[in-house]
């Protein structure tokens, strides 16, 4: 089978909802198993139940990946099974607004999950990666390359995400890891629904259409279509790709001044 993941070992972040929940499942089809990182263990859990009813191996751990002994703990309750082939850095959160409407705590709280969340998944998980060659997949943006209105702190973190993809995938050369990010587009995700849900009461199908035209095939991304790239990533099919950003955006970074 292309594309096959059977009894990998795989540490996804943010698992519970949204994108990182399509790339659970996407990897547990292919035979992976999830070891899921999140906050907030009922989603997790029902995340791993829709793996378990597919016949699949879940764990869930309660894990804030902005605290370093959290982190650290969390990988060697799992590297005390077996060691990690897949590491997914897919947890993040978000903030709107110009640099006069960032405060200085805006700053931290995304410096704290985008920034030292990915760095501390992959300080714990790096020992174990080298012992398996293994892959890493870090969840920037399309807001890491090109200026978007009204996401200064965002685009700041998904930008340090990008160039942690880009000095990790050169430092581990020689020991065989891989490291890739992707760089979504606006997917249509309970966060969007809750976003304009609330910003918009009563213009929400108005709203949701806007946003959709924003990316010039005409729609937004569905969790599953990030997900499937996520697997080809984490394949042997894409044993010759290390160092790059792949941007899965219905054109938007390419296509939106043609």
């Amino acid at each position: 089978m292309k594309f096959s993941l059977k009894d990998k070992s795989a540490v996804v972040t943010g698992g519970g909802s949204g994108i990182g929940r399509a790339i659970c499942l996407a990897l547990a089809e292919q035979g992976a198993i999830l070891h899921i990182l999140e906050m907030h263990q009922e989603n997790a859990k029902e995340t791993a139940t829709l793996i378990e009813d597919m016949g699949g191996m879940a764990y869930t751990y309660s894990c804030n990946v902005a605290a370093q002994k959290e982190v650290v703990a969390a990988f060697e309750a799992i590297t005390a099974e077996s060691p990690i082939d897949i590491l997914i850095n897919n947890a993040g959160i978000a903030h709107i607004g110009n640099l006069e409407n960032c405060k200085e705590e805006d700053l931290d709280r995304l410096y704290d999950v985008n920034i030292k969340g990915v760095y501390n998944c992959m300080y714990a998980g790096i020992d174990s990666l080298k012992k398996t060659k293994g892959v890493i997949i870090n969840m920037a943006s399309i807001a890491s390359s090109v200026g978007i209105n009204d996401r200064f702190a965002y685009s700041m973190t998904k930008g340090a995400v990008l160039t942690m993809t880009y000095s990790v995938a050169k430092d581990y050369l020689n020991d065989g890891i891989r490291c890739n990010c992707i760089s979504p587009g606006r997917v249509h995700t309970p966060f969007v629904d809750g976003f304009i849900n609330k910003n918009y009461p009563g213009r929400e199908k108005e709203i949701f259409e806007k946003l959709s035209k924003t990316q010039p095939i005409g729609r937004m991304g569905r969790p599953e279509e990030v997900a499937n790239l996520a697997v080809y990533l984490c394949s042997e099919e894409a044993s010759f790709i290390t160092g790059t950003n792949f941007p899965i955006d219905g054109g938007f970074v390419t296509l939106n001044g043609s």
